[in-house]
């Protein structure tokens, strides 16, 4: 008995989809040329599965920035901040959080992971109650994993189930989080935030939102799902990332909560890890500036989101319940998905093949991820590549009226 025998069920499943075409999930890409082309095995390929909403990683000013503070500060921080301190870039960014999001207090996370990692493991242990989502994240799942709260999940997007759920809680001990997404990162779809911050009024407890997706994307300003409903006041706690609309790397975590700050020393993952470096510090504080600066962006990526999902359900695939930056494409089955991943790339499309267990429902996915950047001769093209690989492989239905929710 070895130690990766356990996982012989995984590995042979990883063979098999090798052994049909490229690997994909460990794309070597040639050359990135731009937020949306690049390079791959000598093919030249249009980005669609980069998370690069706002194209902000080949900004000029982004990437000036990211130079002067290597050529000033050096490549690493080499350790945490309460071990090695903090560089006035990262006490800059967190500011700049701060006011972004009208919060008193910020926390900077060296990934997005390591921030719901950090922050729901610390707000919440053993006989409390953390209330998720059922399609929530990977790392909302660990962090409540490893802070030992008794975990109860409701139904995706269901207010009157999470209301049963927490009414079954009314005279129990222990503090409740509720926890949900802005924009979930599979399908796209967006939390009913208005009913879930209603019910939180009503039964008490606490309410986080991960607005990783939605961050730079939703909202007058781009905060957030939270704002875009007009919910702010109602969310004790915004988590996000710096590598999706920001164009880096990083995770961070904004509150008005009092004794918000005691998590610098009580919070693992914050407290045993490397610091940001200071290139990544200085990007992101450009790229927020530039977030803030350029809302035609926002309105250019929305633009560019609903031209895919309106083209795509017009041929007659099925896609998720709304237009967003994330438009996921309903396989029929593992075998087609992973065939039209590798013909797709074979017509210069390169995206994202998500398989059971890590998609609701268990359901095969192609899933893209539109940027601001994406012209609209590139959308058109994509289109094409759908259509023509969709009718070779017999997975296009007939076309469905659908809706736009994130215009």
């Amino acid at each position: 008995m070895g130690l990766f025998d356990k996982h012989l069920a995984y590995r042979e499943a990883y063979q098999a989809i090798r052994q049909a075409g490229a690997d994909p999930f460990n794309v070597r890409f040639d050359s990135v040329v731009s937020p949306t082309e690049g390079t791959i095995d000598g093919l030249s390929v249009i980005l669609l599965g980069t998370n690069n909403y706002l194209g902000l990683t080949f900004d000029p000013e982004a990437i000036a920035s990211s130079v002067k503070s290597v050529q000033e500060r050096g490549t690493g921080t080499t350790g945490s901040r309460i071990a090695n301190g903090s560089f006035e870039a990262h006490v800059e960014l967190e500011e700049s959080l701060a006011k972004f999001y009208g919060r008193k207090s910020t926390m900077v996370f060296t990934t997005g992971y390591q921030a719901n990692l950090g922050v729901l493991s610390t707000l919440v242990g053993r006989g409390d109650h953390l209330i998720l989502d059922a399609d929530s994240h990977a790392s909302i799942y660990d962090g409540a994993r490893l802070g030992h709260a008794e975990v109860i999940r409701f139904r995706h997007n269901d207010p009157e189930d999470l209301y049963k759920r927490l009414r079954r809680l009314k005279d129990v001990p222990g503090e409740r989080l509720i926890v949900v997404e802005g924009i979930y990162s599979m399908m796209g779809d967006t939390a009913p935030l208005k009913e879930i911050a209603a019910i939180k009024r009503e039964m008490g407890g606490y309410l986080l939102v991960d607005e990783a997706h939605s961050m730079g994307v939703l909202g007058e300003t781009g905060r957030g799902l939270a704002e875009l409903e007009g919910v702010e006041a109602d969310v004790d706690f915004i988590v996000g990332t710096f590598s999706k609309s920001l164009g880096a790397i990083g995770g961070f975590c904004v509150s008005d909560m009092d004794d918000f700050d005691v998590m610098r020393v009580i919070c693992r993952p914050y407290m045993f890890t490397a610091s940001l470096p200071p290139a990544v510090v200085s990007s992101t504080v450009t790229a927020l500036r530039r977030l803030e600066e350029q809302p035609q962006l926002r309105h250019k990526l929305m633009a560019n989101a609903r031209r895919l999902y309106e083209g795509l359900s017009a041929l007659g695939f099925v896609t998720g319940p709304a237009a967003s930056p994330i438009v996921a494409v309903v396989m029929p089955d593992q075998e087609r998905a992973i065939a039209m991943w590798n013909m797709l790339l074979a017509n210069g499309v390169y995206l994202n093949l998500a398989l059971p267990p890590a998609t609701p429902d268990s359901r095969p996915l192609l899933r893209t991820s539109v940027s601001a950047a994406h012209s609209e001769a590139q959308i058109d093209r994509v289109l094409e590549a759908f259509a023509q690989v969709g009718a070779q492989l017999d997975v296009i239905e007939a076309p469905k009226q659908r809706a736009s929710a994130c215009g």
